[in-house]
């Protein structure tokens, strides 16, 4: 027989427990029939679209204005039914799925636990389709080009498909989060101020010269031909440097023009943007030194490799001494 005073203690638990625990929060949870507006659903979303910008490489601005554009700003069946908040149809997905009319009659989707769960899967989605590979060598600041990259790549099918994401982005200003640091835990320091960077609308403490942005006493941000780099310290790999900055190894060392497993001497330059496709100001060309590599001079004047190539047809990676090599 079940005792009554554990009986009642039960009962008492049972009718406070959903009161202590609150459900988790939802745009549609106090009225599950109201549409999410625009602006609400870029506030939602917009902070785990600069966290997959520094996890993954893609503008921010094109991931909130994909999932704005995708999902209805969040109201489509897609989105409110299967959390799918980019239009990802199955392909190999092996997990939930929901079925919707699209292109053709009920089509397979990929359906999801949480609207964040598809915000990671836009990400590896992108990042790990050969097709979209071009798109990782542009700057993640230049949303434009990754529209255009997009809709050439037959994300969708939209003939103006690059245009309503650029309209998207340019009418809500959704590229101020392509220059906004990532932020660790809410309340705590955005990594890039951390790392030495400067974050956007947040002034430098100090100035040492035209070019030279002093953060902190240990890291230094120096600009070459408009391009910031800092100056390896002893234990610096391209590793460690990119966990610091918020990069992919990877990216670090095809913005440097190295192979993949590249080590770093102290005093290397490493570049923390892509490098420009030629010298803008100051010297038109440099005379080459003995030893010295057509890398090197890319890093020494902020000049992609590729380009001093093409600018210099039939020098090699080890031009004599003395060669005089164009810089544009």
């Amino acid at each position: 027989m079940l005792n009554p005073w554990l009986y009642k203690a039960f009962c008492f638990v049972s009718c406070i427990l959903p009161v202590l625990v609150p459900a988790k929060a939802s745009p549609w949870s106090e009225d599950p029939e109201r549409q999410i507006t625009r602006e609400e659903y870029i506030n939602r979303y917009k902070n785990i679209a600069i966290s997959q910008m520094y996890h993954y490489g893609i503008p921010a601005s094109i991931i909130l204005a994909q999932g704005c554009l995708e999902s209805g700003n969040g109201n489509s069946r897609l989105a409110r039914e299967g959390n799918n908040h980019f239009g990802i149809k199955c392909h190999d997905w092996e997990g939930d799925r929901i079925y919707h009319d699209d292109d053709a009659l009920q089509e397979c989707f990929r359906k999801y636990r949480t609207a964040e769960d598809s915000y990671y899967d836009h990400s590896e989605f992108l990042r790990t389709r050969p097709r979209y590979a071009s798109l990782f060598l542009l700057e993640r600041t230049d949303y434009a080009s990754w529209a255009r990259g997009l809709k050439q790549s037959g994300y969708a099918t939209n003939p103006r498909y690059d245009e309503l994401l650029v309209e998207l982005i340019e009418k809500y200003s959704l590229h101020q989060y392509d220059l906004l640091p990532l932020q660790e835990e809410e309340g705590r320091e955005p990594l890039a101020m951390k790392s030495g960077i400067p974050a956007a609308g947040m002034p430098s403490y100090a100035m040492t010269g035209e070019d030279v942005f002093v953060i902190d006493v240990e890291r230094r941000i120096l600009q070459t031909n408009g391009k910031r780099y800092v100056l390896s310290a002893p234990g610096d790999t391209y590793r460690s440097l990119a966990a610091e900055f918020g990069f992919f190894r990877s990216e670090l060392t095809r913005y440097n023009d190295v192979a993949a497993n590249a080590e770093l001497a102290v005093g290397e330059k490493v570049y923390l943007e892509r490098k420009a496709g030629r010298v803008t100001r100051g010297e038109c060309s440099w005379s080459s030194l003995s030893g010295e590599s057509l890398q090197e001079i890319s890093q020494r004047f902020g000049i992609r490799l590729q380009s001093l190539r093409t600018l210099n047809p039939g020098t090699g990676d080890y031009p004599l001494a003395g060669t005089v090599i164009r810089l544009r």
